[in-house]
Parts: C-alpha cells; sequence; structure tokens
C-alpha cells in the first residue's frame, strides 16, 4: 500500500502545481487553447514512460476501445469544468471545490468495483470533507454575487461529480489496461477534444506563456502516469483521504504566486484535512470473521 500512497501524494503535488499554472495562464489564454496544450505535451511523458518500461508499441494495442472511449469523454469533460473552475476562482478555492470528487468515488467505487470501506475510512472522507467546507464558508455564506465566481464554483462541482466517475472507471480500466495505456488514450482524446476549440477562438501566443503552457503539460502528463499506478495499487476508497493534501499545495500557491492570503476557517479546513490524512494512514485494513465460511475473494484485495 505504501507505494500507492506515495504514488497518489506525488500525482497530487503534480495535479496542485499544474493547476496553479492554468489559473495563471486563464487571464490570458482560452480554456480549450489551454486544453489542447496541456493534452498534447503531455503525451511526451507518457510516451517517455512507455519506452522505459519496454511498452511502445505494445502499449497502444487495447481490448476496452470503449472503455478508453467513456473515460477519456468523461476525462475531457471534467478537464474542462476544472479548467474553468480555475479561471474564475482562486487556486484553494478551486481545489476544495474538487475535493468532493473522491468523497463521490467513496460510494461509485463500492458498488461497481465492490470494494470494501471501513467505517474509519468513510470518517477520514468525511473529516477532509468537513475540512473543504470549512474553507468554503466564506464563499458560501457571503457570495459576493459575481457571475464569474458563480460560474466557478458551478463548474468545480461539475468537475467533482464527473472525477468521482473517472476515478472508478480508471480503477476498472486497470484490471486489463497499462497505466501507459490508459493515460495515452486519455491524452490523445483530450487532445483532439481541445484542438477542436479552435473554431471559439484561439490567441497568439508569447514565448513566455507558450513555456507555462508545456509546463503544465509535462506536470499533467506525470501527473497521470503517478494517479493510475496509484490507482491500480490501492483501492480508491483507501486513496481517497491523501487526495486533501492538495489543499496545502493550493494554499501555498495562493500565498506566494498570488499574494492571497489563508482566514482563519481556511487554518480550520486544513487541520481537519491533515487529520483525515492521519486516520486514513492509521487505519487496518478489514479483517474478515473468522467464523465465517471463507466468502469469495474480492477484485483488488
Amino acid at each position: 500500500m505504501l507505494n500507492g500512497v506515495m504514488l497518489r501524494l506525488a500525482s497530487v503535488g503534480c495535479f496542485a502545481s499544474m493547476s496553479a499554472t492554468v489559473h495563471q495562464l486563464s487571464a490570458t489564454v482560452p480554456t480549450g487553447q489551454i486544453i489542447f496544450w496541456r493534452s498534447a505535451v503531455a503525451l511526451i511523458p507518457v510516451l517517455i514512460y512507455m519506452l522505459i518500461q519496454g511498452k511502445f508499441p505494445a502499449a497502444l494495442r487495447t481490448s476496452r476501445p470503449w472503455g478508453h472511449l467513456v473515460r477519456g469523454l468523461f476525462g475531457c469533460a471534467s478537464m474542462t469544468m476544472s479548467f474553468l473552475s480555475l479561471a474564475y476562482l482562486p487556486v484553494a478555492n478551486a481545489t476544495a471545490l474538487a475535493f468532493l470528487g473522491p468523497l463521490i468515488s467513496l460510494p461509485v467505487a463500492g458498488v461497481m468495483l465492490k470494494e470494501q470501506i471501513t467505517r474509519r475510512i468513510a470518517m477520514a472522507a468525511l473529516i477532509g470533507f468537513g475540512g473543504v467546507l470549512a474553507m468554503l464558508a466564506g464563499t458560501l455564506v457571503h457570495p459576493s454575487g459575481d457571475p464569474k465566481q458563480l460560474i466557478g464554483i458551478a463548474a468545480g462541482l461539475g468537475f467533482a461529480a464527473t472525477m468521482g466517475f473517472v476515478r472508478v472507471q480508471i480503477r476498472d480500466l486497470t484490471r486489463t489496461e497499462s497505466a501507459a495505456t490508459i493515460s495515452l488514450y486519455f491524452s490523445v482524446t483530450c487532445t483532439i477534444f481541445g484542438a477542436a476549440s479552435i473554431y471559439l477562438g484561439w490567441v497568439p501566443l508569447t514565448n513566455s506563456t507558450l513555456g507555462i503552457l508545456i509546463f503544465a503539460g509535462l506536470l499533467g502528463g506525470v501527473g497521470q502516469i503517478l494517479a493510475t499506478e496509484a490507482a491500480a495499487r490501492v483501492p480508491v476508497s483507501q486513496l481517497a483521504p491523501f487526495d486533501y493534501t492538495g489543499m496545502i499545495w493550493a494554499l501555498g500557491f495562493d500565498v506566494i504566486l498570488f499574494g492571497l492570503l489563508p482566514d482563519w476557517m481556511s487554518l480550520v479546513g486544513m487541520a481537519l484535512i491533515v487529520g483525515a490524512g492521519i486516520v486514513s494512514i492509521t487505519t487496518p485494513k478489514a479483517q474478515k470473521p473468522t467464523a465465517a465460511p471463507p466468502a469469495p475473494r474480492q477484485p483488488w484485495h
């Protein structure tokens, strides 16, 4: 389990860094154009990963094209809503809304993948969710009424809903598909989706903006691989609480890069999120009752 957790934490760091760059880019670059560059450049680390693992061109073959298509379409929708949320909200607020995704993934994983969800793991997710609510308290209780802020909140909620399904879909694909194959077809799908947005209007890019777009794409590609490898090693329900560490990254970026200082409610939220991670780390695996006849082996245990 430790390797899977470390991979997830590294993935969270990559995606949090990418979110900060997307937030900065959104002021001047359309969302569709960002999606194209993020996805196209992400193919570079994915292909390098394939070569290192000796899986190219074998990883191009797949027995589940429709599964990749569904994952790609939902992934494109999630990415679009995530980037819209980052365009209109501070990084910490957009990240907080995204953390509804892991909570949604718990019951979905239980139903679709028959994963065992212990009470402590469920409690850890709820504690982390409470921290998210604490950090959003100012926005939810005293909304400014700014239409762009409302768009950002709606997009963040949409991202959380679709991402809860995407996480489980990735987990299901790892039954037969490698992390490289899943990451490759996701990047290809989103590249095509982003390229189609050229008809909605793209903008000329300066050298510095192009450099940031490339950096965001590299972060996204590496994050994809790490997240998919983590999902192949550890059940979705056990990984969910560790995603909350991304809030610490997001708050740091808001303070250091954008000069946004957290209020006391944000600090309370951080404490709850860290508490959720500690509870998850110290949670033992559920034991089957010894008196009962042996149950059929559950997938991914």
